[in-house]
């Protein structure tokens, strides 16, 4: 779940009092707009994705307008401009109006959750504005910090010091950028990103950090987002329905997840547990559909419905149909293959076109996850947990 952009970021950087840009939604009047004009200037018309998407930049989706009829020309142009990143495609619905932030200097500043330190992480620059990869290391500060004792200034501080940022942003930067820890960490989230931050000086040429981009992610599991009361829709059209639909059975432990890799794979493969589910994705590669993870002991009414919406959605495509768990601990996986195996016996015409998929238990019994496949009718005619290796097709 992302959030790009200062139409909900500016309200969200308010519950940390940190400064932003000044912010016009997609209803803004024309006397907005001209007001918004007269006071800076300079605006810039960006188009507004659901979810997150990057590179819009580049893709020239950023609209600079000094008067009115610009600013409408732009508004036309972005409104419902579509976008391609990687495998990303996006159409917007509607644009914001910001205002322009005169500044000679420019600042990039994210909070991530590093798996290499296992510690959330802080990455500042004084050379905002770029991509943060195109930079020489020797510019950015890359300082993972204790989650207990949070984001404090001698932290911002050692690390503006360290890579050589002028001296009159370090203080303004000192006292605001510990502020977003609090929105971090309170809100559940897993990466926030402001970039650029622009340093707006006042009329005694003090300088002000003022946010002019935002993205940041939450952990979905982590109920704390709930507390920002975001709009519902804000988040769905980040999935297909096939994603919406199988994600109305998710647990509080993240059980269920499942993202469309390629709506074009021959592979079908729902896995159980989260090692079963990185080993396919790396290995399948692009023949996989989905990579999923629906937990590694689910009950088995949920693996049947489980099954009947993957079937529903990807079956007709299938090649492969690839059932893949693993026995450890408390899982049963062989009542989770038994679940599928079942909604297998519902099908049809499909049914014909599978093949079985084998794998045997300790005593040595053979199992089969889709039975409804077997060669011989005896085998179809009642619920054969066990198959002998004589009926495998």
């Amino acid at each position: 779940m992302q959030i790009t952009g200062m139409l909900h970021g500016a309200r969200l950087l308010e519950f940390a009092g940190f400064p932003s840009t000044e912010v016009l939604g997609p209803g803004a009047s024309e006397e907005e707009i001209k007001a918004m004009l007269d006071k800076h200037g300079l605006l810039f018309v960006k188009p507004v994705f659901k979810g997150g998407i990057g590179k819009k930049g580049k893709a020239g989706l950023l609209g600079r307008a000094k008067d009115l009829q610009t600013a409408l020309q732009e508004k036309e142009r972005l409104y419902f401009v579509e976008h391609t990143h990687g495998n990303q495609r996006a159409k917007s619905n509607g644009v914001t109006f910001e205002a322009g932030v005169p500044a000679e200097h420019e600042v990039y500043f994210s909070i991530t959750d590093s798996t290499q330190y296992r510690a959330p992480m802080m990455t500042l620059t004084h050379m905002g504005g770029m991509e943060i990869e195109e930079l020489d290391k020797r510019l950015v500060a890359r300082v993972p910090f204790d989650p207990l004792t949070g984001l404090k200034a001698f932290v911002v501080a050692n690390a503006l010091t360290e890579i050589g940022a002028p001296k009159e942003i370090i203080s303004p930067l000192v006292q605001q950028l510990p502020k977003l820890w609090e929105l971090f960490h309170n809100f559940g989230m897993t990466t926030l990103e402001l970039n650029p931050i622009r340093m707006r000086p006042d009329k005694k040429g003090r300088l002000t950090p003022v946010a002019c981009d935002f993205k940041c992610g939450f952990d979905r599991d982590d109920p704390r987002w709930l507390r920002l009361k975001l709009p519902a829709q804000l988040f769905a059209a980040d999935y297909s329905p096939f994603e919406q639909e199988i994600n109305t059975m998710r647990t509080h432990q993240g059980q269920s997840d499942v993202y469309v890799v390629n709506d074009k794979g021959t592979v079908l493969a729902p896995t159980f547990g989260g090692g079963a589910n990185s080993l396919v994705t790396e290995m399948l590669g692009d023949a996989a559909i989905i990579s999923s993870d629906f937990g590694g002991n689910p009950p088995y009414e949920k693996m049947k419905e489980v099954a009947r919406i993957c079937f529903r959605h990807w079956l007709r495509q299938s090649n492969v149909l690839f059932v893949i768990g693993g026995k450890s601990n408390n899982t049963d996986i062989f009542e989770t293959l038994r679940a599928m195996a079942m909604r297998c016996a519902s099908i049809s015409a499909s049914t014909d076109r599978l093949r079985c998929t084998w794998c045997s238990d300790a005593a040595g019994r053979t199992w089969c996850a889709a039975w409804a496949c077997c060669a011989t009718p005896a085998t179809r005619s009642g619920c054969p947990t066990v198959c002998s290796a004589s009926t495998r097709t």
